[in-house]
Parts: C-alpha cells; sequence; structure tokens
C-alpha cells in the first residue's frame, strides 16, 4: 500500500506544478500547444514505436481472440475504470453519478462475473465517458495548461500530468503485489486499447500530428463539460487548421 507521506509529498509536487503552470499560463496570451517542435518530435517516436510493436501486437490479438472474448476483455477493464470513477464523482460533488458508477461496479463485478459481462446496462446503467483526477482538477478550476505530448504515454495536458499520481493511487491494478500479475494485466490492457482504436485510425487525415491533437483537445472539453461540446465544434476547428 502507498504510504500516506509518500501520498503527500505527490501531492505537493503536484499541487507545485499546477501553480506554475497557471502563472505562466496568464504571463502572456495562452497557446494551447507551444512547445509543439518538442511534442512533435515525442509523437513521432511513439508513432514509430506503435507501428513497430503495439500495432502488430494489436492486430494479432483481434485476429486470434474471438469476438466475445474481446468484448468481455474490454468490458473487464471498463469495469475497473469505474472505481476511479466514483472516487471522481464524489470529489466533483456528482453523488448522483457516483451512485450510477458505484452501481455498475456492483453488478458487474457479482452478476457480471468480475465484469465480464455488462449486466449492469441491461438494468439501464450504461457506462458513462469516465472520470478521472484531472477533470477533478478542472471541475475545481485549475487551469488545463499547455498540450504535451509523454515518451510512451501519448497526449496529456499539464494539468493531466499533475493528476498522474492520485490516478495511479486510484487504479485497483496498481495494488496488485505480485509485480508479475501486475505488469501483465497492465500489458494486456494496453494491447485491449490499442485493439479497440484500429478502426478509427483509418478516419485520420491531412496531418496527422494535428488532427490528433485536436481529437484529443476537443473529447477533453467534452469531458471537462460533462458533453456539452458537439462533434460539429470538433471538424469546424479541425477545418480551421493550416497545413
Amino acid at each position: 500500500m502507498v504510504s500516506w507521506k509518500t501520498a503527500q509529498a505527490s501531492l505537493l509536487l503536484m499541487s507545485s506544478l499546477i501553480v506554475t503552470a497557471s502563472v505562466n499560463a496568464q504571463d502572456e496570451e495562452f497557446n494551447s500547444d507551444p512547445w509543439e517542435s518538442v511534442n512533435r518530435k515525442i509523437f513521432n517516436f511513439n508513432d514509430g514505436v506503435a507501428r513497430v510493436i503495439l500495432k502488430p501486437v494489436a492486430k494479432g490479438y483481434k485476429a486470434i481472440t474471438p469476438d466475445p472474448l474481446e468484448k468481455g476483455l474490454s468490458n473487464v477493464f471498463g469495469n475497473i475504470e469505474e472505481v476511479p470513477n466514483v472516487i471522481n464523482d464524489l470529489l466533483q460533488g456528482k453523488p448522483g453519478q457516483a451512485l450510477h458508477d458505484g452501481g455498475r461496479f456492483l453488478i458487474n463485478s457479482t452478476l457480471g462475473i468480475a465484469g465480464l459481462f455488462d449486466v449492469a446496462e441491461k438494468f439501464g446503467l450504461e457506462q458513462s465517458d469516465g472520470e478521472d483526477f484531472g477533470q477533478t482538477l478542472a471541475v475545481w478550476g485549475v487551469e488545463r495548461g499547455p498540450y504535451v505530448v509523454l515518451p510512451f504515454l501519448g497526449p496529456s495536458s499539464v494539468r493531466g500530468v499533475a493528476s498522474f499520481p492520485v490516478d495511479s493511487y486510484t487504479d485497483p491494478t496498481s495494488y496488485i503485489e505480485h509485480i508479475p500479475t501486475r505488469n501483465t494485466v497492465k500489458g494486456v490492457d494496453l494491447i485491449v486499447t490499442r485493439a479497440e482504436i484500429l478502426e478509427l485510425e483509418k478516419l485520420l487525415s491531412g496531418d496527422k500530428y494535428t488532427f490528433l491533437r485536436e481529437a484529443y483537445l476537443q473529447r477533453l472539453e467534452y469531458l471537462e463539460n460533462d458533453g456539452e461540446v458537439t462533434e460539429d465544434e470538433f471538424f469546424d476547428d479541425f477545418e480551421d487548421e493550416d497545413y
């Protein structure tokens, strides 16, 4: 288990990062991607790793995994994510949503056999878009900060990076004590997630970096505003980009 002192130190570090980012953002007109030159280099590195390693593995996974099992594994990891959803629902002052997500977790963990089957949906408890601590910070009024691309982890924001320690503490898989098992679970989760976006890659057009950046930022805004951003707004913004 993570000690309280470690949690306190991480939260202090997180707070200092947030304050620094907020002050810097106020000093000049806000630019969502001021570090684009560095971000592009990291993006190209990540894209290369994905093409050489992750994409072939994901394709192999989809080729050999029966559709029902593939869906079941996706459900299992979706069910695990309900735990941080509930925590962040409460931190954001959304008790109704916390009951909804908590109900899904309880039903699917029991009747759904550890989440293999989405039984809760049959009871009218549909899966939500999800919550993380970055969204909680947004509710608390913390500015998003610039867009960043992290090695291996992909797109984020300064606020998102600052939320990583808390997101790690609320992730149930982080508490698997047997390290090989924990790494296996996280590896399977990565493969399942990568397999799910194979079809979405066919929608990519124009400059890949810009497309994915705008898609990420619009998706982030959508989540921060609980679904108030429309799909048309994304495409309007994207079409305004000069390639």
